[in-house]
This record gives C-alpha cells, sequence and structure tokens, in this order.
C-alpha cells in the first residue's frame, strides 16, 4: 500500500512525491508535465503505476502562457523547441536526483513518464544520460528538432520505451510520434507503440498498455 503523496520545496522548486508504504532502497519514476501543467498534472497516471515505486513529479521550470509552466522558455514564432533548449532542466532535474535529496532509492536507474512536452525532455534526458535510465513512456509527445545527431551512436540500446498517441491529436501530430517510434528504434530501444483514434490524450487502451508496459520491466 503507498502513502498520500505531499508536496517538497527544494531549492524555490514545488515537487510532488508519492513514497512506497516500505522501506527502499526502491526505485523511481520521474512524472515530467506538458506546456501549462504542473507538479499535480501527471497524477491522473500515478495508479497505471507501480506501487513500488517513488513517484516524482517536479514542476516546469518556465511560466507558459496563458498559465502553468513548461520546460523550456516561450519560443518565438512558435517554433518547435530543439535539444538544446531541454538542457538547462536535464541540468536541474540530475542535480534534484541525488542520494541526498532522496535517500534510500536506487537512483542508478531511472524511469521517466513525460507527457507531450514532457515526453520531448524525456527522450532527450534519456538519449543524453542513458546510463541513469531504465525506461521512459512518451505519451501524446515528440522527439525535439536536432535528436537524430544523437541516433547514431545507438545510446539507448537494450532500452524499453512505450510510446502512446492519438491519430486525431491536434497538437502534436501523429506523424512525429510514428517519427520518434522509427529514430528510438535506430538509437537501440524496444519500442512498444499504442496508436488510438483519439486527441491530445491517452485513449483506454494506450492506458491499459502503459500499465502493461511498467508491469513488465
Amino acid at each position: 500500500m503507498q502513502k498520500e503523496p505531499y508536496i517538497l520545496e527544494l531549492d524555490h522548486w514545488i515537487i510532488r512525491v508519492r513514497e512506497p508504504e516500505f522501506s527502499g532502497p526502491y526505485p523511481v519514476i520521474l512524472l515530467l508535465h506538458g506546456w501549462t501543467g504542473d507538479e499535480n498534472a501527471m497524477w491522473v497516471f500515478a495508479n497505471r503505476l507501480p506501487h513500488s515505486s517513488l513517484l516524482i513529479s517536479p514542476r516546469g521550470l518556465y511560466p507558459a502562457q496563458p498559465s502553468g509552466y513548461g520546460w523550456h522558455p516561450v519560443l518565438p514564432n512558435e517554433a518547435w523547441p530543439r535539444v538544446e533548449d531541454f538542457k538547462p532542466a536535464i541540468e536541474r532535474l540530475l542535480d534534484l536526483l541525488t542520494a541526498v535529496r532522496f535517500p534510500n532509492v536506487d537512483l542508478s536507474q531511472i524511469s521517466l513518464v513525460g507527457f507531450s512536452q514532457g515526453t520531448a525532455l524525456s527522450y532527450t534526458f534519456a538519449l543524453m544520460c542513458p546510463e541513469r535510465v531504465t525506461a521512459v513512456a512518451g505519451l501524446s509527445g515528440f522527439l525535439p528538432e536536432g535528436a537524430f545527431d544523437l541516433v547514431a551512436s545507438r545510446p539507448l540500446l537494450g532500452k524499453r520505451i512505450f510510446i502512446a498517441h492519438g491519430t486525431r491529436d491536434e497538437l502534436v501530430s501523429v506523424e512525429r510520434a510514428r517519427l520518434a517510434v522509427e529514430l528510438l528504434k535506430q538509437a537501440g530501444a524496444q519500442v512498444t507503440y499504442c496508436e488510438d483514434d483519439v486527441g491530445h490524450k491517452l485513449s483506454t487502451s494506450c492506458f491499459h498498455g502503459l500499465q502493461e508496459f511498467f508491469s513488465s520491466i
């Protein structure tokens, strides 16, 4: 049985956390929300994730428009973000994920669950820091521009990735998800892909797929 989630404030950074009931060391799942989200936005997925894992859901670092937060500053002309736009967020996450801040956990292998822009951050984190990552779930998301340059060395060899996307997604086209599937396979990942007839959200079947993905890791 898991404990109730609670809010941490670390260096003026708001983070929502759910600990397992039993003592560690236990695995970590990092929940990364999309544009205009916050530390509460990803909790809709929490019950589909293993109760044996520590869930960490940080608030995005930059104010978004019209509200909420994001993982990079507002870009000019509504441009798609590039890999380098996420580097400050990755550095902050690496500073966060330490034994000093979270004792009694296994920080050598971390799973990431991202939604929309949070998916782009998750993919970038995995490509840049593959030694820290066990698995990634990319929900209604995309690979940022410039990610192709990180694929050739096959940094994700043996890593597991779950991708879910809607064919009627009006914010991130399904073609971007299909491209991510191919590029992440080129990077060496074992990709499970769930596509369904929905918009910018998860379908019921892909919710089940997410749960099955983590139960098999």
